[in-house]
């Protein structure tokens, strides 16, 4: 018999473990919140369980794509044929990650737009657009300057959710650990649009996600853990 090849010995099953610890640290971040929204029915906190149930999702779009792309050994998956099926695969991923930035945003700036009851649908439509964006753009310029005005919005509105919180004087919030996963965010979009993007840092990256999500998560934890 010819052996199983060892997947974990190469890019693909290291891909796999880093999507699948953040499909679980999110999972249990989002069902860990969910007796304390029940009991308190915040807002801010639905919208936070909300951005990590869409990275979950978001995550296991990705680690779908990377099984096709090792074993159909195509480098883009909007090379894949039939190509209607890879534009799907990568329009879900993009749409969902999107979305589960959205909502993290809109959990720490709900309070300054919950004048503007239609924000959130604007977010729906940006992500759909995003996500349409990714397949019909094929110019890598194109797709580097979309997913970077969008970082740079995203970063502002929450360096002045940030500054208010400081102005209130609030405690132990993750406003600079919410920064750093926008970037790493990013980073994994290139990872998935622009092939080899990450050559050189792809774990360095992969490890700071990790711990960033870890960091959440303990946070979490330690709120909603007994006293």
């Amino acid at each position: 018999m010819i052996p199983p090849p060892n997947l974990f010995h190469n890019e693909f099953g290291l891909g796999i473990i880093y999507s699948f610890t953040i499909i679980i640290c999110s999972l249990m971040v989002y069902f860990g919140t969910k007796e304390i929204y029940e009991l308190s029915s915040y807002k801010g906190l639905k919208y936070f369980r909300l951005s990590f149930l869409f990275f979950a999702i978001a995550y296991l779009c990705k680690s779908f794509i990377s099984f096709l792309l090792f074993f159909l050994g195509i480098s883009r998956i909007i090379d894949m044929s039939p190509m209607a099926f890879g534009a799907f695969a990568l329009f879900m991923f993009m749409y969902f990650s999107s979305m589960a930035v959205f909502y993290l945003l809109y959990s720490v700036m709900w309070k300054r737009w919950k004048s503007h009851p239609n924000v959130i649908y604007i977010f729906h439509l940006i992500a759909f657009l995003l996500s349409a964006g990714s397949i019909l753009l094929r110019g890598r310029g194109a797709l580097l300057g979309l997913n970077l005005c969008l970082l740079l919005f995203v970063v502002f509105s929450v360096y002045i959710a940030f500054k208010d919180s400081k102005n209130r004087k609030a405690k132990h919030n993750l406003y600079p650990v919410y920064v750093l996963l926008l970037v790493f965010w990013i980073l994994n979009i290139f990872d998935v649009l622009i092939p080899r993007f990450l050559t050189f840092f792809q774990m360095i990256v992969e490890l700071a996600s990790i711990f960033m999500f870890l960091l959440i998560l303990y946070k979490v934890l330690r709120k909603t853990g007994p006293e």
